[in-house]
């Protein structure tokens, strides 16, 4: 009796085709539409990463461009200043005279240097947010969405 239950087991008489065929549709069907929505789910990100890139370069040019005029801004003041410093001392008349220009021309220099390193650093700190912003928002975007899976 124990081989006859065995037989029944693996026989080919309790194989349906209709059934297997419906099964193994139904998993191919499953399997289609997990990778149509992995495939979606993927793009929809390769697209937005390439927003973020663009978003990212395009801050990053306009800010280089910013940072570039106030460097320039500051070459052309201080080559106006020298200038003139420079046309003062052709009419200097005595050592006095020289030594007061020279020295109140050292003293504005220097006031200028650091009023002009805290316009670039407020500056630069500018550009940096403007160009890390893009990323930060799409890693905040994308950290929402793992806390809502």
């Amino acid at each position: 009796m124990a081989t006859k239950k065995t037989d029944d087991a693996f026989s080919l008489s309790s194989f349906e085709p209709a059934k297997f065929a419906d099964g193994f549709r139904e998993f191919a069907e499953k399997g289609a539409a997990q990778s149509k929505e992995a495939y979606a789910k993927m793009k929809t990100a390769a697209e937005e990463a390439t927003k973020t890139v663009e978003a990212t370069l395009e801050n990053a040019q306009t800010g280089t461009v910013e940072l570039g005029l106030k460097a320039i801004d500051a070459l052309r003041t201080n080559a106006e200043n020298s200038l003139s410093h420079m046309e003062a001392l052709l009419g200097v008349r005595s050592l006095s005279e020289l030594v007061e220009l020279q020295t109140t021309f050292i003293r504005k220099q220097a006031e200028l240097a650091v009023e002009q390193a805290k316009t670039m650093q407020e500056a630069t700190k500018k550009v940096a947010e403007n160009v890390a912003k893009p990323g930060k928002d799409a890693a905040e975007k994308a950290m929402s969405s793992f806390k809502k899976a």
